[in-house]
């Protein structure tokens, strides 16, 4: 045996080991001769590395740090869930599911486990992982594939027969024997314990330095795919077998239920069963089992319509309200914010809580000194249930909201209908701080380097003052502040060259227009193709938009009628700010309604930008020949796909007549 079929021996009997030590629970060899055959493939591939492979088992001790994380885009958007908190809102769940459907025909329903990590996508192309990143915004996530790859329960090969491409969904989590294990290295090094296994695993996938991720006690469950419907299966439950046949764990606690009622017997029988579990859940997730009729179903804006998580009942505790700040955000609105006696909620140390605003204090009756009952609502938002007035000291004084803003003492208004106080003073420092800190944030145009405390800072110094001045900051100037260097200047200043043509939706949403989100601000780009068309817009033109309503068309009127928000438009033009333009007109992109499919190797393009260019003209990306198919792209070396491609008499194309399709448009 030569050392290129050693190592591929060795591959194969340390990816089996692994997976049946991590996945299956069923190790068959121990410790020491699974560490004996790791040694021997790490000198190998040190001897020879010109061997070392992507799958290689070796990638688990973690590969030289980044320097920052790149951004990925999912190529079906990672999607969050809308919540239910009891069995009403289940029942009213499957009734509007049959209500949509138009039938009276009872459905079927896969209920899991919510575990509470941090949700991933992992790709594998040809049964290799590739890529790995975060749900990010859902559209847009960050590559952490050099972490994922150190988790020991993700494969890195896949067993058996796979597709050419798979996008895996699922949640890398942290168990609490590992999560106490963890903060016991972090006191005996003189460092910050974790608050929860939660953090401790997303703060694990986001270390630059992956050999840190590599030494933390970090697991995982698959629970679906970006593309089903793909596999063949026609079930959800049905394709999680699947994935565990590739390889890939899948929890053991899932279970199929004939209707609704079932649904929620699981739920309680969880329930019962949550805190006997090595790991953490928050909940239960319910899908519709049925792939067709998760189809037919579709996604609203932010969340699949057949879907919804069940979230246990709030974890209590009792505490002192020692104070409340009042917090003006970017829109004006005051938010009050409990000050607690710290104390410990669902193994979480609380000290703030959210009052929402004045009719939320008038309703429960606050007093300062008070002892409240709090909750972490979803286990997740601490918020004060309401006060225990028995023990109310007779000299307490009323929470009262402010008559005036706490941070430019403008007098606060709380329109009529409206629950909000709202300070309307469009000087005051307290909004331009926070919409500086939203402009740069991941909601805004992700600005990497200018995070909250650096904006904070800037703003302090009065370098940034306004949203046109960062996009002249100084490099020396920025190099000689507290905490500064030239090479993070360096790095601020090309990444805010980096995102001077933003996408228009991506500027309206960073902003912070009131009721101007990411969807509402995608729904804009699309009827608007330049950003002049959308400023000179009436009201009566963003009202014949689907999806605009009153609220929205008088608030972008408004704010772009405003003689500041013009001068600032016409200082970020100056400063070479000008979003895309996005091709709206179908007839104008070649790939129109076309669904692309790539097979073989290509020479000019890699396989990202190819799928890139296919969905900036206008097309779709498919991964298998079907009906729907409509070019077939081939390459050197294409196989039984071009051969489909040809008996079923698609469009089949060279590269570069690919390519001249694109540039001749």
């Amino acid at each position: 045996m030569n050392v290129k079929q050693r190592i591929e021996e060795l591959h194969r009997l340390l990816h089996e080991h692994s997976h049946r030590y991590y996945v299956l629970d069923d190790p068959s060899i121990s410790d020491g001769e699974y560490d004996t055959l790791f040694r021997e493939l790490l000198e190998l591939e040190k001897e020879h590395p010109e061997l070392v492979t992507a799958d290689s088992p070796t990638a688990r001790v973690g590969g030289p740090p980044l320097d920052k994380f790149s951004q990925v885009e999912h190529r079906v958007p990672m999607l969050s869930l809308e919540n239910a908190f009891n069995n009403d809102d289940l029942f009213d769940f499957e009734t509007k599911l049959m209500r949509f459907l138009n039938t009276a025909t009872p459905l079927t329903y896969v209920a899991e486990p919510k575990l509470d990590g941090l949700a991933v996508e992992l790709v594998y192309e040809q049964g290799i992982l590739v890529q790995g990143s975060t749900r990010g915004d859902g559209k847009t996530g960050e590559d952490i594939s050099a972490q994922l790859r150190t988790v020991q329960a993700i494969p890195l090969r896949l067993t058996g027969t796979s597709p050419q491409l798979l996008e895996v969904r699922g949640e890398v989590f942290m168990a609490q024997k590992g999560f106490q294990r963890l903060n016991e290295v972090q006191l005996e090094q003189g460092k910050q314990p974790f608050a929860n296994p939660r953090n401790a695993a997303a703060g694990s996938l986001r270390q630059l330095d992956p050999t840190i991720t590599a030494s933390r006690p970090l697991d995982f469950f698959a629970y679906g795919l970006s593309a089903p419907e793909e596999t063949g299966c026609t079930r959800h439950y049905d394709v999680l077998q699947y994935l565990g046949e590739l390889g890939l764990p899948i929890n053991d606690l899932t279970k199929q239920c004939e209707t609704i009622a079932d649904v929620i017997i699981a739920f309680q029988e969880l329930g019962d069963l949550r805190h006997e579990l090595p790991y953490e859940i928050d909940g239960m997730v319910v899908k519709v089992d049925t792939l067709a009729i998760q189809e037919r179903l579709g996604n609203k804006a932010r969340a699949p319509r057949w879907a919804i998580a069940c979230k246990f009942p709030a974890t209590q505790a009792t505490t002192t309200l020692i104070n409340v700040e009042f917090q003006v955000g970017r829109t004006g609105a005051v938010t009050p914010v409990a000050i607690l006696e710290p104390v410990t909620v669902g193994g979480v140390t609380v000290s703030r809580a959210t009052l929402h605003n004045q009719d939320e204090i008038e309703r429960k009756g606050l007093h300062y000194g008070d002892t409240v009952l709090i909750q972490r609502a979803g286990d997740v938002i601490p918020e004060i249930v309401k006060p225990i007035e028995e023990q109310r000291d007779s000299s307490a004084q009323p929470v009262l909201i402010p008559v005036v803003c706490p941070v430019c003492d403008h007098p606060l208004e709380k329109p009529a209908g409206e629950a909000v106080t709202r300070c309307n003073n469009p000087h005051c420092p307290a909004q331009r701080l926070r919409t500086l800190i939203h402009f740069t944030s991941k909601a805004g145009l992700d600005i990497e380097g200018l995070g909250k405390k650096c904006i904070e800072q800037l703003f302090a110094e009065g370098i940034v003052k306004d949203i046109p001045d960062i996009f002249t900051l100084d490099r020396n100037q920025l190099s000689e502040l507290d905490g500064w260097g030239k090479k993070s200047a360096d790095n601020v200043i090309e990444a805010v060259k980096g995102r001077k043509n933003p996408p228009l939706g991506r500027l309206l949403a960073a902003l912070g227009i009131r009721f101007i989100g990411e969807v509402t601000a995608a729904l804009l780009e699309q009827h608007y193709p330049t950003f002049d068309k959308l400023i000179g817009a009436s009201r009566e033109d963003l009202l014949e938009v689907d999806g605009i309503g009153e609220q929205v068309a008088n608030s972008i009127v408004e704010y772009f009628g405003d003689e500041r928000v013009v001068a600032m438009v016409t200082q970020l033009r100056e400063s070479g700010v000008e979003p895309k333009v996005l091709l709206q007109n179908a007839e104008t992109q070649p790939l129109s309604d076309q669904i692309v499919l790539f097979t073989g190797s290509l020479s000019q393009l890699s396989r990202s930008e190819a799928k890139k260019l296919v969905k900036e003209n206008g097309g779709q990306i498919a991964t298998s020949v079907t009906k729907k198919t409509t070019i077939v792209v081939a390459g050197d070396k294409a196989g039984s796909k071009l051969k489909k491609a040809m008996e079923m008499k698609k469009t089949v194309m060279s590269e570069t007549e690919f390519l001249h399709l694109i540039n001749k448009a």
